[in-house]
């Protein structure tokens, strides 16, 4: 079962950005879907966007798109969450998860997701 590792959290003033890494340590990366999910105390896990690994589509919730970009670098088996324009509202636990590539969507459903990693805090502040 693949193991993922986020780092890049930290806490950034409004209006700021902060890139998330999720590092893969071995998975079938040509067949997978890594998505990013966040979750804030007391709520459910909510999808943010995802990757189809093996073509590069990617997905986005409605409330990022526009101001978070998804990529990979293929090398290195590291998925990026580039989140710009921060708002308070997007404070919250970032997760990032692999599942098979049919996982890709954008309305992520986090029981389709098999390995997740530890959670990385972002914090915005207004």
């Amino acid at each position: 079962q693949v193991q993922l590792v986020e780092s890049g959290g930290g806490s950034v003033q409004a209006g700021g950005s902060l890139r998330l890494s999720c590092a893969a340590s071995s998975y079938p990366y040509s067949s997978n879907c890594v998505a990013w999910f966040r979750q804030t105390p007391g709520h459910e896990r909510e999808g943010v966007a995802s990757i189809m690994t093996s073509t590069g589509t990617t997905y986005y919730a409605d409330f990022v798109a526009g101001r978070f970009t998804v990529s990979q670098d293929g090398a290195k088996k590291t998925v990026y969450l580039q989140m710009d324009s921060l708002k308070p509202e997007d404070t919250a636990t970032y997760y990032c998860a692999a599942g098979v590539y049919y996982a890709c969507s954008i309305n992520l459903v986090a029981s389709e997701f098999r390995s997740w990693g530890q959670g990385t805090q972002v914090t915005v502040s207004s």
